[in-house]
């Protein structure tokens, strides 16, 4: 008897550890694959991620964790969470592209697990009602997906697996933790929102219930803080317009208002986010104010900032290929909300009413960048994780065949036939892979003449990548037309997934360190000579672009002069100058624009499209 108690317990803990073991490498495979694979093999990209990441050095080097600086002056554009993120990777693992992007790629991950673990949690409370429903009506249950076919295998994979969101998931800049923690807030407020139901049909009371919201509530609130330290007012206006908007619309905002205690969580977020806002003011005053809050943030909204103006479709592009494939199935899965009808809404228990939030998810970032009139593609990246949410749904009925069953009830048709609305979104998406095939194939003649990279078009068609790439595309396109005509559909999602993951290492990661061969390693060599070079006291300048890089790699202050003009007047006009001599990194053709002749100059070293000179001062 004792053993067999032993034996059943043992195979207990093996049904319950499998699970639990496949969702890990489940996890890994896609995070992995997604942020942490070659995350440094290619040199800091110019122009934005080299700020980030020396702004962060610069904290380590000086001891100023306050106020952030680059090149010698302050940078106020963001908040300091990510350099203090980076700077703490810095001290970890040494000043290196993989610790600058590893703040990004650990917020991706982390919003691809809690994702994971969200969708898992609310399908476990939806199939205990379904299996108690059946049990009641003596029905039998119905039959588990694998994994990677379930609502948490598929929403995980789509959440970490879409181009915009594995590009920002490996830069090195503020974007994807903004994301990170705005969204994870957003998960955890719809974790808080669903446990507060089976609270009341448990009847069970939570401790100080009357000062403190449920601990999901208070996850919401702490990370709200920490998105207000990764990018200022937005990391809470966002949120709060989302659930504001969710609430309205449901009827429930004085029940959402009661239940989460927002005095409590204005609190918390100030205790965690102010601290800094206070300290930075303190030290800097007036100056970090009109910066931060007046040009960075409400200048940004309501004027073009940086020359960063785009249609009113800009986003429409935007999501259509940033979330490429998964895209073309994002308007129909929108539809199945059946948003109008907020009376059905209204009647459906918490648990169920995930789709709809996510749909108040995409619509308020989407309109609100929208409206604004500075536009950039990372703005609408906190989108990305409810798109992927409102297909996994979908396609969650598609597999497990509810999609089919509303379409019986609906229809007098008996015969297994797919919706006409499934069928088209199926042959949109064979097609959309066909098009992206032949873009690739033929991006070669787009490819324009970077004076920074001029030999790069030959390279990359010399390479093969581009075959490559448009040869995985036009298998994956046929794939899923195959499985369209063989009544597969269930395995349709999986076959974009692997012609994503194909194309992720064959074509494009390759295709990534190419352009680093070509466009940024020249730069970092001549960075590496500037430093030996370099005579105390002598001054470093570049001509006719900004590369910050530069000051990264050669971790010295950089004079920059996108003018010839302009730097020539400045050399001239230097009084006591240290050295009688400057270094000048530039392209050949700004030489001959200053007037230099070759005998006028030293030159130190060429690479690529740069060449870098000793310049007697008095040659000018």
């Amino acid at each position: 008897m004792k053993e067999v108690i032993k034996n059943f317990s043992e195979s207990g803990k093996k049904r319950s550890i499998a699970p639990l073991l496949l969702s890990i490498l489940w996890l890994c495979a896609i995070a992995g694959l997604g942020f942490l694979w070659n995350l440094g093999n290619i040199g800091l990209v110019d122009e934005t991620e080299p700020l980030f990441a020396e702004a962060a050095r610069q904290m380590t080097v000086t001891g100023d964790w306050i106020t952030p600086y680059f090149n010698g002056e302050t940078r106020f554009d963001k908040p300091p969470l990510v350099y203090w993120l980076m700077a703490i990777g810095y001290k970890l693992f040494g000043v290196n592209e993989w610790a600058a992007r590893l703040p990004s790629a650990l917020s991706a991950i982390a919003l691809t697990c809690f994702g994971f673990y969200t969708l898992s949690k609310i399908e476990r409370i939806r199939n205990q009602e379904e299996t108690r429903r059946n049990q009641e009506e003596q029905f039998s249950p119905s039959p588990t997906s694998p994994l990677f076919l379930s609502l948490p295998g598929i929403g995980s994979a789509l959440i970490a697996l879409n181009p915009h969101t594995i590009a920002w998931g490996r830069t090195g800049v503020s974007d994807m933790l903004l994301s990170g923690c705005m969204c994870l807030a957003l998960l955890a407020f719809i974790l808080g929102y669903v446990l507060e139901e089976q609270r009341e049909k448990a009847e069970i009371s939570a401790v100080n219930s009357a000062i403190f919201p449920n601990k999901w509530y208070l996850t919401f609130y702490l990370l709200i803080a920490l998105a207000i330290l990764a990018k200022g007012p937005v990391g809470i206006v966002i949120p709060g317009l989302i659930v504001l908007c969710f609430s309205l619309y449901l009827g429930n905002f004085s029940q959402l208002w009661r239940e989460m205690r927002p005095v409590t969580g204005i609190l918390i977020i100030l205790a965690i986010a102010m601290p800094w806002y206070i300290l930075v003011t303190l030290a800097n005053g007036q100056a970090y104010i009109d910066s931060f809050f007046g040009y960075h943030n409400f200048q940004r909204f309501t004027d073009v900032v940086n020359k960063h103006s785009a249609p009113w479709y800009f986003y429409f592009i935007v999501v259509l290929v940033g979330f490429a494939p998964w895209s073309i199935y994002l308007p129909l899965a929108i539809a199945r909300t059946r948003f109008w009808q907020r009376s059905y809404w209204r009647r459906q228990a918490r648990k169920d009413q995930l789709g709809l939030f996510a749909l108040f998810w995409f619509a308020c970032i989407f309109g609100f960048f929208t409206i604004a009139v500075t536009k950039l593609p990372s703005y609408v990246l906190p989108l990305m994780p409810a798109a992927a949410i409102l297909v996994a749904l979908f396609w969650n009925d598609v597999i497990t065949g509810k999609a089919l069953k509303s379409r019986r009830k609906n229809s007098e048709s008996t015969q297994n036939n797919l919706p006409r609305s499934l069928a088209i979104n199926i042959s949109l998406n064979a097609v959309f892979l066909l098009i992206l095939s032949g873009a690739i194939f033929y991006s070669y003649n787009w490819l324009g003449d970077d004076p920074a990279m001029p030999d790069f078009p030959a390279a990359i068609k010399q390479s093969g990548l581009l075959i490559a790439g448009g040869a995985i595309w036009a298998i994956a396109a046929v794939s899923v037309a195959f499985l369209a005509w063989q009544r597969q559909e269930r395995w349709i999602l999986t076959a974009n997934l692997i012609g994503l993951a194909a194309f992720i290492i064959f074509a494009l990661t390759p295709a990534y360190k190419l352009v680093d061969t070509y466009r940024q390693l020249p730069l970092r060599q001549l960075a590496q000579v500037a430093v030996q070079q370099k005579q105390p006291g002598e001054e470093l300048m570049m001509v006719g672009f900004w590369k910050p890089s530069l000051v990264f790699y050669t971790q010295e202050s950089v004079t920059y002069y996108r003018s010839t003009r302009g730097a020539v007047n400045y050399i001239r006009e230097s009084k006591n100058p240290p050295t009688p001599d400057i270094l000048v990194l530039g392209y050949p053709k700004k030489f001959v624009e200053a007037g230099l002749q070759p005998n006028e100059y030293q030159l130190l070293d060429s690479r690529g499209a740069y060449q870098l000179a000793r310049v007697p001062r008095k040659a000018f």
